[in-house]
Parts: C-alpha cells; sequence; structure tokens
C-alpha cells in the first residue's frame, strides 16, 4: 500500500469519526490497515551493485514469503518500500528521513555502516531502532550505552578477533604469532576503519606487526597496494573491502604472486560476486563467514515455493541462497522475529509501534529448536539478545575458495569477550561522554 493511499483512507477515517483532527489520520490508517511497514535502504546501482543487489533481493523475498505462507505476522501484513541510495551515505540518511514517518515503520537496516554512523545520533529521537546484522559500531554491543543499535551476530571487533585466533591456531599457538606481519588492506571509510583498534589490541598482546593500509572508494585503484604488500611481504593479508574492491584486491595479489591461500577478508569480501570472475585465480582464499550457501535449507526451499514458483521472485531463482542473499534472508528473518517477539508482550495480531519492536530486538531468544521451526536449521548459530548484549551472538566460521564455490573450512568459533567487552565498554563509555548521555538504567530495560 502507497503513503498515498494510507493518507486517502486516513481522511475517510477522519470524517467519519466527525471531525477528529488530522494529525490523528496516520495511526487510524495503519491500525485500520493492519500492515507493519519495513523500510528498505538499498543500492541496486553503482560501485557496490554486484554485492548489494542479492542482499536486497533476499530481504525483499523473504517478506514475501511469510506474507504467502503465513499470512504476515499473527494477521499482520506485512509491507515494504525501497529506496536507492548507492551506498552515499548522504543519499541514505535522506531515505531514512523520507521513510521514517511511514505509517506502521518497525525498523532500519542501514545496510552501511557509514549511513549507521550517520543515524545513531538520530535513532533516540526518533524512537527508530537499526538493525545492523554484523556491520555498524562494535560498541553499540552494549545495550546500557546504545538503546537502539543493534549489531546482532557479530561486529568488525569479534569478526577480527575470530581471524586472529584462527591463523594463531593455524600457527600452533598465539605465541607463534610473535613477529609475524599482518597488513590490514582497508577501504577508507568507517566500515574498513572498524576493526583496526581490535587488530591494535591484538597486535600489543600477541606481538605480531600490524601493517595498515587504506584503499580509497570504490577500491578500483589498488596496484600501488599490492607493490607494497609484495616490497614488505606480509605473512598475511586481512581484507576489509565491499563490492568492487574485493574483486580487485584478489586480481592484485594474483597479480603481484601474494598467496591467495594467506588472505583473509571479513564476511563482506567472501561472497560469490568477489570471487566468481577470476574462478580458479582465486582458488585458496579464505573469508569470514556468518552463513553458508545453498538452497537446501527449508527457509530457501519455502521461498522458492511460495515466491519464486509463483513467478514473484525480486531477482534471478538462480541468485537464491547464494550467500549475501541468504543474508539478507537472515536480517530480515531477525526483523520480523523483532515484531513477533514485541506482539508477544503488546498485543498480537496488532501493528508494532518501533518503540515496540526495539524492545522486540532487545528480548530475542532465538534457540535451536526455534530456528529450525523458522526453516534456519544449518543456516544460522541461535541467538540471545538484552539490554546489556545487543549482539547476542559472536560466532564466526572460516570459508575457503576452491576455485568453483565456496565451503567451510573450520569450525564455529567465538569472539574472546576476555579482550572485546572491556574495549567495548570503554568505547561506549567515551561515547556516552562526548554526548553528555548517561547509561541506561535497570528499570529502563523494562520499557
Amino acid at each position: 500500500m502507497t503513503l498515498k493511499t494510507f493518507k486517502g483512507i486516513a481522511f475517510a477515517a477522519t470524517l467519519a469519526a466527525a471531525g477528529l483532527a488530522a494529525i490523528a489520520a496516520p495511526s487510524a490508517a495503519y491500525a485500520q490497515a493492519k500492515e507493519q511497514f519495513f523500510p528498505l535502504l538499498v543500492y541496486r546501482t553503482g560501485a557496490y551493485a554486484p554485492n548489494g543487489t542479492p542482499w536486497a533481493n533476499g530481504k525483499q523475498d523473504y517478506l514475501k514469503m511469510i506474507n504467502a505462507r503465513d499470512g504476515g505476522v499473527n494477521g499482520v501484513k506485512l509491507t515494504w518500500e525501497e529506496c536507492e541510495y548507492g551506498y552515499a551515505t548522504d543519499r541514505g540518511v535522506e531515505c531514512y528521513e523520507r521513510l521514517k514517518s511511514h505509517p506502521g515503520v518497525a525498523l532500519f537496516d542501514p545496510q552501511s555502516t557509514g549511513v549507521t554512523f550517520a543515524l545513531t545520533d538520530k535513532a533516540p529521537g526518533d524512537k527508530m531502532p537499526l538493525l545492523t546484522v554484523g556491520y555498524g559500531l562494535a560498541a553499540a554491543q552494549d545495550g546500557f550505552a546504545f538503546k537502539w543499535n543493534f549489531p546482532i551476530m557479530g561486529s568488525y571487533w569479534t569478526g577480527a578477533d575470530v581471524l586472529i585466533q584462527y591463523i594463531a591456531k593455524k600457527e600452533g599457538g598465539f605465541d607463534k604469532l610473535k613477529g609475524k606481519k599482518i597488513t590490514l588492506v582497508y577501504l577508507d571509510a568507517p566500515f574498513g576503519k572498524e576493526p583496526i583498534p581490535l587488530l591494535q589490541e591484538r597486535a600489543k598482546l600477541d606481538g605480531f606487526e600490524l601493517q595498515l593500509i587504506p584503499v580509497a572508494a570504490p577500491g578500483i585503484e589498488q596496484k600501488a597496494v599490492w607493490l607494497q604488500i609484495r616490497q614488505s611481504k606480509p605473512d598475511y593479508v586481512f581484507l576489509w573491502g565491499w563490492g568492487i574492491m574485493n574483486s580487485t584486491a584478489v586480481k592484485e595479489a594474483q597479480a603481484t604472486g601474494y598467496p591467495r591461500d594467506k588472505m583473509y577478508g571479513v564476511w563482506w569480501a567472501g561472497a560469490e560476486p568477489d570471487v566468481k570472475d577470476i574462478g580458479e585465480g582465486a582458488k585458496g582464499y579464505n573469508a569470514l563467514a556468518l552463513n553458508p550457501a545453498g538452497q537446501q535449507p527449508k527457509v530457501i526451499q519455502d521461498i522458492l515455493k511460495y515466491v519464486h514458483d509463483k513467478g514473484q521472485g525480486t531477482g534471478p531463482r538462480d541468485e537464491v541462497g547464494s550467500i549475501l542473499y541468504t543474508r539478507g534472508v537472515i536480517i530480515q528473518m531477525l526483523g520480523v522475529e523483532a515484531v513477533r517477539r514485541a506482539q508477544e508482550r503488546y498485543g498480537k495480531g496488532k501493528v508494532m509501534t518501533s518503540e515496540q519492536v526495539r524492545w522486540g530486538l532487545e528480548n530475542l531468544a532465538l534457540d535451536q529448536k526455534k530456528l529450525d521451526a523458522l526453516g534456519f536449521a544449518g543456516v544460522m548459530r541461535p541467538v540471545s539478545t538484552s539490554c546489556a548484549d545487543h549482539m547476542g551472538s559472536s560466532w564466526a566460521r572460516i570459508e575457503t575458495w576452491d576455485g568453483k564455490k565456496w565451503g567451510m573450512t573450520s569450525d564455529f568459533m567465538e569472539a574472546d569477550d576476555q579482550i572485546i567487552k572491556p574495549m567495548v565498554k570503554t568505547a561506549a563509555d567515551k561515547y556516552l561522554d562526548d554526548k553528555k548521555m548517561t547509561r541506561r538504567t535497570s528499570a529502563d530495560c523494562q520499557t
């Protein structure tokens, strides 16, 4: 339903109610329509479109499937509207401002760390939750400091820590990292800079040398970067890239002779668009993984059955189940389950306000039994959030490209809380101090 339609319904309802003020119309509209609205910020154009598109398609297909299979959430139909912003932060903020007052709005998935940074100060005043699965501010794990941010399933600090754990195990222990050289090749943007504090802390603890090499967006020009790497001869390269930057890095590594099996990308640098056109040349390249690829999971089968088999797929059928597509499905499921959880407290069959959805995000309890029932067996680990912990899970695996496809090459590993939690607390306290804000009280956690 369009905003124009909502306004029409609201106007009619206002007349029927014998002169209620026009300002009451939006709430009357969505109460009558019983529609929960999900704004979808996307980038289907520009340098990052090959990665942003399957992510966006997965989110939209999941909403379509829930409507078709379940009739929405306890009878509440799910609606959405895309806003294209081309991965430009200013345009992403404009999309947010345009859609945040839509009747029945649930939450925002900014789909960019830069946009998340820009919206973090706006969210409390707007009472708008920000769902940032595997991205955003690492410090936002602290729910007592960041009431409206939810970096569920991991941050760039937890991801970087898992990578260090993995190569330490590969080398034979953390003591074997002493004297090693690790180079971080990162997008010169908020996203790329986020893992640096954790890696610097780990370098102090484990005795390895950390080399930092920024890459200007969009990341096409990297020849000088890889010549520098060829000269410095690092033992490992971590790649914090997105979109075309990732495939460019792998190609340049191949051209300069840097071993791809010594390269480890973040989970946004480990999808099919990053390596499929390189094929055998990318063989051995590794990346963090939040989820696998494949069409076997029941949730993917249900999307094929209820959406694509009816000719209503958002993108091509053969994309369904790819890594970023599945991540979009996971993200949208978390949003839908936050609505469902909120309904358990505030009323089943009702449209939830963004404040109520925020409570749902803060009280997710997705154990294995629940995930299996939702069709996510084998797709992700259980997630349980709280007022203190807005992340809920910090596990990841390593996947490796075999020349034709991605395959998991490690068990799940959990980030080290002994290192990360003190860093989160310090960063959160600094944020609160800078903004002249105070921590939430235990009483506030009950509302």
